[in-house]
């Protein structure tokens, strides 16, 4: 019998992130100043942007707007042949879009969730090529670390907030082969949230219940630093330059993963992380988390703000 498809491992990895900002000025100060992003190339109201070990020539896109949000999630294809494959599956179940062209990197086929996210899957891609000032001895690293601000090295993963968990989660699931590893169900039998993985990563997106009812909305996205001490000077970082807190840094119990969370100047969540866990088993079974156990909090105890159920962007009025 021919192989399922999609298989995991078909989507290769997240490969950036566009946000939406009001603020454009303000949002790129945040992101090259305090949180040390390197640009890379400019089109119109975006800037383009990359974290040092990034090895794409950009990662995070930012627009100007009239409003906040998620502009698109750009995810990479295992190759060319994958890509046409994954379109010819959206397609074959009524799942439609349109080829679309932007810095970086070749062709890319732009789809919506359920839930109203712009979603683009590309395979060319153009790599990072490093400057003299900025190359590196170590051949395998893309550019040398550079201590400006935070300075993450990757990014990592993406969460969206959906009207809907389950249609949402299945449009990874079923239609790009993303590995399903945690989700919670709640006592009714709703499913408020899904994390699934791309790579053998703990999860690569993230959905959660939207519980002002709208659709569409983007809850945070995150670069990822190599120790939870490194999230720790985040945090000093983050307080010199007067950027509040909204929760951290601690451990999530999803994920594993050390977190803490601010907003940046144009109204996204932005979350600085470390750790995680790695998953080697190929026949990994979903970890479901109760109702209960999640009003516990968080991994040590700590509850979560309330901003963190109820804050996304664009901005609910009336909601937040």
């Amino acid at each position: 019998m021919p192989a399922a498809f999609p298989r995991f491992g078909d989507v290769a990895h997240v490969g950036h992130v566009e946000l939406f900002t009001p603020r454009p000025e303000a949002s790129l100060d945040f992101f090259t100043s305090v949180v040390g992003l390197h640009e890379t190339a400019r089109r119109g109201e975006s800037v383009y942007l990359r974290a040092w070990g990034d090895y794409e020539r950009h990662t995070l896109k930012l627009t100007g707007h009239s409003t906040s949000g998620l502009g698109h999630l750009g995810l990479r294809a295992r190759d060319a042949a994958t890509l046409q494959q994954l379109v010819a599956h959206l397609a074959e179940h009524g799942v439609t879009g349109q080829w679309t062209e932007d810095e970086g990197h070749g062709p890319a086929y732009r789809v919506a969730t359920p839930d109203g996210h712009a979603i683009e899957l590309y395979w060319e891609t153009e790599r990072f090529k490093a400057t003299p000032e900025i190359s590196t001895a170590f051949k395998s690293q893309p550019q040398r670390y550079v201590p400006r601000g935070i300075a993450p090295r990757r990014l990592d993963h993406i969460n969206l907030l959906a009207h809907e968990v389950t249609p949402t989660r299945q449009f990874f699931h079923q239609h790009l082969g993303l590995r399903l590893t945690e989700q919670i169900i709640l006592d009714d039998g709703t499913e408020a949230g899904a994390w699934l993985s791309a790579t053998n990563k703990s999860y690569d997106v993230a959905i959660t219940h939207d519980r002002t009812g709208a659709s569409g909305r983007l809850h945070h996205v995150t670069f990822m630093m190599d120790s939870r001490e490194d999230v720790l000077r985040a945090a000093d970082i983050l307080r010199d330059a007067d950027v509040p807190i909204e929760t951290g840094p601690h451990k999530h119990n999803i994920g594993q993963t050390f977190f803490l969370y601010c907003f940046e100047p144009g109204g996204n969540r932005f979350e600085i992380g470390a750790g995680g866990y790695l998953i080697f088993d190929p026949d990994w079974k979903p970890i479901v988390w109760t109702q209960a156990e999640r009003a516990k909090g968080q991994a040590w105890g700590l509850q979560t703000v309330s901003s963190f159920h109820t804050r996304g962007t664009p901005p609910v009025p009336g909601s937040e």
